[in-house]
């Protein structure tokens, strides 16, 4: 299972851009926030960052999104992004798996989680959205959330479909 800022690391590019991407058009607090982190790292002024070329600041934040110290900052924009853009894809794991949720938000998960249940309801996912994405999902899920599910962690590492890094 790997943590926010670590799906970042392995994720590929294309995607790690495309989230960034997603955050500057839809989340200008956000966005904000991570040059800011990236400033106060590097000992820069927001500013001076501010005034940098768009693909600049995007690389900047992405390489600071993949450090253990941006953890935070990390699970920060892949929650806004995955609530945001794939809420579709969240209703969908969820409603397959049965839990109450609204527009795919979740307040209480339940410790465990049948095995075919989840079997079932993460093929479900494979076979409607791109598999990458659904792997820094479910990632991001088990690791975000309190239940922490061991079957989940086993599909992770094991499921083929969902392994960071072999995306074409």
């Amino acid at each position: 299972m790997l943590t926010s800022h670590e799906l970042f690391g392995f994720m590929s590019p294309a995607l790690a851009s495309e989230i960034v991407a997603f955050i500057h058009e839809t989340d200008k607090p956000s966005y904000k926030a991570a040059l800011k982190a990236i400033g106060d790292a590097r000992h820069l002024r927001l500013v001076f960052l501010e005034r940098q070329p768009r693909t600049q600041q995007h690389a900047m934040i992405l390489s600071t999104l993949t450090k253990p110290n941006s953890e935070l900052l990390a699970g920060s924009v892949l929650r806004q992004w995955l609530v945001k853009k794939h809420s579709a894809m969240l209703v969908d794991f969820l409603n397959a798996l049965g839990i109450p949720h609204k527009d795919g938000v979740v307040d209480d998960l339940p410790p465990t989680m049948d095995d075919a249940k989840l079997k079932a309801a993460v093929d479900v996912l494979v076979a409607k959205y791109p598999p990458e994405v659904v792997a820094v999902y479910l990632n991001a899920f088990n690791d975000m959330n309190e239940a922490n599910w061991e079957n989940l962690k086993v599909i992770l590492e094991n499921d083929k479909r969902l392994q960071l890094g072999n995306q074409a």
